[in-house]
């Protein structure tokens, strides 16, 4: 096979970041034998991977899931530089083979996922793939993965005569808020910068009557009956947004699956009318934000939890200004049940 220095093409630079330091030398060993790649080792010390992305300008990189002796904490580093190199493309080296795992790898903005048992002779063609704009998955991992985006909720936001209110851009902007991405995350993904991406949110915010990110996510959980309007043309017509569940039974499997949107969906549903059930539902999904909540602390570095914390005082403390909404009421004492179940852990 003719290599790529052969063609005339500059190598394909090659940063590996393995979960020990001699897994790390004896791969780049090993890929080293390739001509047409150029591989650098880097500490395996989360900090020198991150410096060494840096320094190094990679175009494909090689991580562990595991690093610095914690699960998961290799994706933390990937989220974090996507975040300032999204043209970097990346490949996680797996070091377990659970379901959670490998789409959280592609959460994190993995092109591709490497199962342990494979060849280096696959890693190369893994490596050259994804290089290329390519995802490298077998047909199990892309099944899961097409699955989750099936499964995620697409929000439609209408007037009482179904016109939409939002135009397709806002609509990517809210759905990419849904996803929970940040501003930051929503102008790479969209091609925006922050402060577009701002106009756009305040810009929803008044069309859909909500005053913060938080409001209108909850909005999204609302299911408004459209024959409601239909049946009281007087009555003054108010924009709503709903998760496009298919049915009640979805909605149910989904929550029997732990998913919190639809957990929150039917908690609301049942509301007033049966609190038993609602109540129910929100101890439920206040147990899951607890637990999300440990397990994004263990990802997340020092300063990350700092800003994170004093974003969040700063979101309180405005809501306390005001009437609080009900669905602020429901973010409140949800974080409150979050807070204090970590707290005890």
């Amino acid at each position: 096979m003719q290599t790529d220095q052969a063609r005339g093409e500059r190598a394909i630079r090659v940063l590996i970041a393995d979960n020990t330091r001699i897994h790390t030398q004896l791969l780049a060993d090993a890929l080293k034998r390739d001509t047409g790649l150029e591989v650098i080792s880097s500490d395996t010390d989360s900090r020198a991977v991150l410096a060494a992305a840096d320094l190094h300008k990679a175009d494909v990189l090689l991580i562990s899931s595991t690093l610095d002796e914690e699960p998961n904490r290799g994706l933390a580093v990937l989220r974090e530089l996507c975040a300032t190199r999204p043209e970097l493309r990346a490949v996680i080296l797996l070091d377990s083979s659970k379901d959670e795992v490998v789409l959280n790898a592609f959460r994190a903005g993995a092109r591709g996922v490497f199962r342990r048992h494979e060849s280096v002779e696959t890693l190369r063609k893994c490596v050259r793939c994804v290089h290329q704009g390519q995802i490298w998955a077998n047909s199990e991992e892309m099944s899961l993965a097409l699955k989750a985006l099936a499964a995620a909720p697409t929000v439609h936001a209408v007037n009482a005569n179904g016109r939409a209110l939002l135009s397709k851009r806002e609509q990517e902007v809210v759905e990419s808020l849904a996803e929970g991405l940040t501003n930051q995350e929503i102008a790479e993904r969209l091609g925006l910068s922050q402060h577009t991406v701002k106009n756009y949110l305040f810009r929803v915010f008044d069309k859909l009557g909500v005053s913060n990110r938080i409001e209108l996510l909850f909005m999204t959980l609302s299911q408004q009956n459209n024959q409601q309007s239909a049946d009281n043309p007087s009555k003054t017509a108010t924009p709503h947004a709903s998760w496009d569940f298919t049915s009640r039974g979805e909605c149910e499997k989904l929550a029997a699956e732990g998913a919190p949107v639809a957990q929150l969906a039917l908690a609301q549903k049942a509301g007033s009318r049966n609190p038993i059930v609602a109540y129910t539902w929100y101890l439920i999904v206040s147990e899951q934000i607890a637990k999300a909540r440990k397990e994004m602390h263990r990802e997340m570095t020092p300063e990350q939890i700092v800003e994170a914390e004093r974003r969040a005082a700063e979101w309180l403390g405005k809501s306390k200004k005001r009437a609080p909404s009900p669905a602020g009421q429901v973010v409140t004492r949800l974080a409150a049940s979050a807070g204090a179940s970590a707290a005890a852990d």
